[in-house]
């Protein structure tokens, strides 16, 4: 998990007022480390249209489209907490906004790793209650 979560690509207790908002600032994450082009942010708000990236226990993890796969340059992640919540599409809530770029099929890979993090509510609280990014890693380095 090292190489694709870093310190530079976390930010903890954002305020977010928006789905929207939550989406372009994970990918900006990933763009400002240089894991996707700037084209990437809209094929994520894109597949937000067609499907909902929420995916229950407070997560919402928003990828690209299948076609925005030529943007990514290598495989990142970016992940923001956010303990007042964000209203994330038919009136959920997320607290975590994870979002995903996965060069290839690194992306299925990837969710499966995050999907055993965040599937339990614990790690989730934790992840969402974390101080430092270190602390935050660590909580996803466990699952390793």
């Amino acid at each position: 998990m090292s190489e694709i979560l870093t310190p530079e690509t976390i930010e903890l207790k954002a305020k977010l007022g928006s789905q929207e908002e939550a989406i372009r600032r994970a990918g900006a994450l990933l763009v400002a480390n240089g894991y996707v082009e700037d084209r990437y942010i809209d094929s994520m708000l894109e597949r937000e249209k067609s499907v909902s990236t929420y995916m229950g226990n407070s997560v919402a993890i928003p990828h690209g489209t299948n076609d925005s796969k030529q943007w990514i340059t290598r495989s990142g992640l970016s992940v923001i907490t956010v303990p007042e919540g964000v209203e994330y599409g038919d009136g959920e809530v997320a607290h975590l906004i994870i979002g995903i770029a996965g060069k290839g099929d690194e992306h299925l890979d990837i969710l499966s790793k995050i999907s055993i993090v965040v599937s339990e509510e614990e790690n989730v609280e934790r992840i969402v209650g974390a101080e430092t990014k270190e602390e935050l890693i660590a909580i996803f380095e466990e699952a390793d």
